[in-house]
């Protein structure tokens, strides 16, 4: 009987010993809140510079192919050829077209005459018909009948023999513009005017360029300074070269999510080729303020980007885009405004909905 009494005094010492003391006391455990650093969203001004890669194109570019076909009589240019507008550039052989319109040519005076004939017939059958009794009806107006039917040969003769002439001028082959000869692709005595064939000259006007950059979609609403942009070739890689903004395509490529801007550059010294490619810097900057953060205030997962926003000591996150980034920030856009208190470092355990401590970031 002792022996029992004192088994159960040791195992009721035991779960005295074990009880907590925060039980003994009554006192109730916390949950801890944690302190995040923050910063004050604010609006700034944001400008960069940045590389973009670009394509130089001659201002004007032709390819030559002959109206009619004929062979080539003479060749008066050859690559590399500086010529004007209006010069002849080459010559061609068709006696076909020269016989055509010799032909045409003889019509036409046959017209002519036959025209006057009948002209000079139905004024004076005009005249002696005022003379009652002399001159019929019924042959004052088949004079005049035959006079307007030759009057229309005449008509259809002289545009028959113009468009001949006007064929004829094809056999000369004529500069459209001022420039330079860049592709010679025949010899004299080749047959050509034949669909399909390759051109028998290409022209380009290069004393000024084209310099074409695909700008990505998320900068083609900023602005260039002085509407300007410095370039570099392979060939001159040391050497800047000026272009002038002009105009921009107006749509985004579905394909390649960028927008075409077009350059013009000043080549009076043909120092810049067509054709070659460019490294091309941009200072770009936004028409307005906007909001910028640093980089680890954004949070990007594999669905959204956001910020983590704490108002009345609970954190919210905040969908945002990014626009330019810039050395130690980035330019951003949601559903926010200047004041709000946004994370420092924001990541995805900082759960929305959670209460934290702040501490603004000096």
């Amino acid at each position: 009987m002792k022996n029992g009494l004192i088994v159960i005094f040791f195992s009721g010492g035991l779960l005295s010993a074990c009880t907590p003391q925060s039980e003994k006391a009554g006192v109730k455990n916390e949950v801890r809140i944690d302190t995040v650093k923050v910063f004050a969203l604010k609006k700034s001004k944001v400008e960069k510079q940045t590389s973009l890669p670009g394509e130089l194109f001659p201002f004007e570019r032709v390819e030559i192919h002959p109206k009619i076909t004929g062979y080539v009589k003479q060749l008066k240019v050859d690559i590399g050829t500086v010529v004007k507008k209006g010069q002849v550039l080459a010559l061609i052989d068709a006696p076909e077209i020269e016989s055509r319109y010799g032909e045409a040519a003889g019509k036409l005076q046959s017209s002519k005459a036959k025209y006057e004939s009948s002209s000079d017939t139905y004024a004076r059958i005009l005249l002696a018909s005022k003379t009652q009794g002399v001159i019929s009806a019924n042959e004052l107006q088949r004079a005049r009948s035959q006079m307007l039917a030759d009057s229309a040969d005449y008509q259809a003769a002289k545009y028959s023999a113009s468009s001949f002439r006007q064929v004829g001028n094809y056999l000369a082959i004529m500069a459209p513009f001022n420039g330079i000869i860049t592709q010679r692709n025949v010899n004299e005595g080749a047959y050509v005017g034949t669909p399909n064939e390759k051109p028998i000259l290409v022209m380009e006007d290069n004393s000024r360029l084209r310099l074409r950059v695909a700008v990505p979609e998320a900068l083609t609403d900023v602005s260039l300074k002085d509407n300007k942009v410095k370039f570099s070739t392979k060939a001159n890689p040391n050497q800047l070269s000026e272009a002038m903004f002009m105009r921009k395509a107006g749509s985004i490529d579905a394909t390649t999510r960028t927008e075409i801007w077009e350059f013009e550059v000043r080549n009076e010294r043909n120092s810049n080729k067509p054709g070659a490619f460019a490294n091309v810097i941009l200072s770009m900057y936004r028409a307005q303020d906007s909001f910028v953060v640093p980089f680890s205030a954004v949070v990007t997962t594999l669905e959204k980007k956001f910020v983590i926003k704490i108002a009345r000591d609970t954190t919210r996150w905040v969908d945002i885009s990014q626009g330019l980034n810039l050395s130690d920030k980035t330019e951003i856009f949601g559903n926010l405004k200047e004041g709000d208190t946004i994370v420092l470092k924001g990541n995805e355990e900082l759960k929305g909905g959670q209460k934290v401590g702040i501490k603004f970031d000096k």
